[in-house]
């Protein structure tokens, strides 16, 4: 038998829910970002007004203190971006944990000894890929997921 992990997972209630989150986490983020750079493009604009009224022994400190700020508010985004990352990755792992059993049923129920990425298949009949059951019955035995997922996280 062969199986889309991909599509398994995009297409479940469980994946679609997780997506559209952090999705959401992303717009948010992006948000974020857009008032933090407008935030520093003022202040450059207002340090290099001040630039011309200061000796460059005056300005050097407010020039890398600003440096020092960019710099950090780049490392704290690129932060927030990994936290994300893991949490997708997190999410599709619990995912897989929860589809399991469902997967073994459609395996034992076939009489099927091995599922196959489909993906990684050269040829096959369409017959061979259980991504549609498997989906259908993922989606019956988790739903979106949320309660597993709050009931792991109390």
């Amino acid at each position: 038998m062969t199986l889309s992990s991909e599509r398994l997972f995009a297409e479940s209630a469980f994946g679609q829910r997780v997506l559209r989150e952090i999705e959401a986490e992303g717009v948010l983020l992006g948000e974020e970002n857009e008032r933090i750079v407008a935030e520093l493009s003022r202040e450059e604009k207002v340090l290099t007004e001040q630039r011309a009224t200061m000796t460059a022994e005056e300005f050097r400190p407010l020039a890398d203190a600003f440096d020092e700020k960019v710099q950090s508010h780049r490392e704290g985004q690129r932060a927030k971006l990994d936290v994300l990352a893991r949490r997708s990755e997190e999410a599709r792992q619990m995912f897989l944990e929860l589809a399991r059993p469902v997967l073994i049923d459609l395996l034992r129920e076939s009489g099927a000894s091995i599922i196959i990425e489909r993906s990684s298949v050269f040829l096959s009949s369409d017959r061979t890929d259980i991504t549609d059951a498997a989906i259908a019955r993922i989606n019956a035995a988790i739903g979106d997921g949320s309660a597993v997922e709050n009931g792991a996280s109390e």
